[in-house]
């Protein structure tokens, strides 16, 4: 196992922010996922960051004495710096620097699985990376001489050259995922014919989307291998996963578990997933998954409604699923103002949540009685799959179902429905 770096922490706090050491913490935490370990940590309050260095020159000087004494290797900043900044910082400190965003780039880069995954944050990183290429132009062009206007231009040379080449890697990196992200709209179009409803998880990092997904999958009586990656850490989920839930006494839905927002989660990042994260735009229902158990909750919820908001879902029903609620003193499950809070470790209210989204989803169910010739034993065994089959009886003709089922299967199978 490689050997864990270690690193100063630094960040500013503009204005007296509450939740400002929540921000702090949460670094700390985003460096834990790179294996790096926070050694110390400086903090400014500032009414607005430095422009040139980030932090005053006290601060500086503050920072400098710590890499001393601790010997760390690099210094990271909690919010996302420019090329000036960086070079400034780098050039004082005589220290690498890395921001907020770099780490949360490095986080998505070594999670990232599917190729699809991998294409956005390889275009996220290049879109990153572009300006702050171009922003060093000026030190170039001083090392070339006050007269040396040859060498300057040389210096420049080689930073266009290298800015068309990013520029044409991110152009070709965009036409491959054009090609999967249609890939994907058509499967999103099937399952939209298909009228079985889609359930979106949404929330913070680290809320327990994942674990709810694990748990529906279980109660489903699916294969293990169904299951998706779940562990107590920041974006352990990149990669859109899409299951069937087919809950007894229930018709069956589609669940989808999405990517996790942070805060100030890079906007190249936002962009670059918007493809993934546009499977909960088209969904029936979210579910929006809170960790409870968090002092700073409420701002977990405003930082994912913004998110949505930037991605263009602000229309799609929500039911607020206050998870890890088994943390906090309180007796669960608990429905209250039309949220549920419960425990998806413990497997506490996840009947009532099950019994939520079926009230939200299939309010339009039509119910009826089909009799089915006794030679279409698919079809019987293709209702039981995919609609709430509420019973079964046999008779001279064939199978008679009362079935819940939705008005695809309503208008397709009309021919053997005898009542409704």
């Amino acid at each position: 196992m490689r050997e864990k770096q270690k690193a100063l922490l630094v960040g500013v706090n503009i204005k007296h922010q509450a939740d400002f050491s929540y921000s702090m913490k949460e670094l700390e935490n985003l460096a834990a996922a790179c294996h790096i370990e926070a050694v110390a940590e400086v903090t400014q309050n500032l009414s607005r960051i430095n422009k040139t260095h980030y932090i005053g020159t006290g601060k500086i000087e503050e920072t400098l004495q710590l890499l001393e004494q601790t010997n760390a290797d690099l210094v990271i900043f909690n919010d996302e710096l420019s090329a000036t900044q960086i070079r400034n910082l780098e050039e004082e400190l005589g220290s690498k620097v890395m921001d907020r965003t770099m780490l949360i780039l490095d986080i998505f880069a070594s999670r990232a699985k599917t190729r699809e995954s991998q294409l956005q944050v390889e275009v996220a990183h290049l879109k990153y990376m572009l300006p702050r290429i171009v922003g060093q132009r000026e030190s170039l062009g001083r090392q070339g001489g006050g007269v040396g206007l040859k060498n300057r231009g040389a210096g420049e040379t080689k930073l266009e050259l290298d800015r068309r080449k990013i520029e044409e890697k991110i152009t070709a990196l965009n036409k491959e995922l054009e090609v999967l992200v249609s890939q994907r709209e058509t499967q999103r179009n099937q399952r939209k014919n298909s009228g079985v409803p889609l359930v979106s998880l949404v929330g913070y990092t680290n809320a327990g989307k994942s674990t709810i997904m694990n748990v529906m999958l279980r109660r489903s009586h699916q294969s293990f291998n169904k299951q998706v990656f779940e562990k107590d850490m920041l974006f352990a989920t990149l990669d859109t996963s899409v299951r069937k839930i087919k809950l007894s006494n229930h018709q069956p839905f589609l669940l989808s578990d999405t990517v996790g927002f942070v805060d100030k989660l890079p906007h190249h990042l936002v962009k670059a997933f918007r493809s993934t994260l546009e499977e909960a735009a088209t969904a029936d229902l979210l579910i929006h998954v809170v960790d409870f158990s968090s002092p700073h909750y409420q701002k977990l919820i405003n930082v994912t409604n913004q998110t949505l908001k930037e991605i263009g879902i602000d229309n799609v029903p929500v039911i607020y699923a206050y998870n890890k609620a088994d943390l906090v003193d309180m007796e669960i499950p608990t429905l209250k103002d039309g949220s549920l809070y419960l425990s998806a470790k413990q497997e506490v209210g996840m009947n009532e949540l099950a019994a939520m989204i079926s009230e939200r989803i299939f309010k339009d169910q039509i119910h009826c009685d089909m009799l089915i010739p006794f030679e279409l034993g698919r079809l019987v065994s293709y209702l039981n799959e995919n609609a709430n089959v509420l019973s079964t009886s046999y008779d001279d003709h064939g199978t008679k179902l009362t079935v819940e089922c939705n008005l695809n299967d309503f208008e397709k199978y009309q021919q053997y429905v005898i009542g409704s």
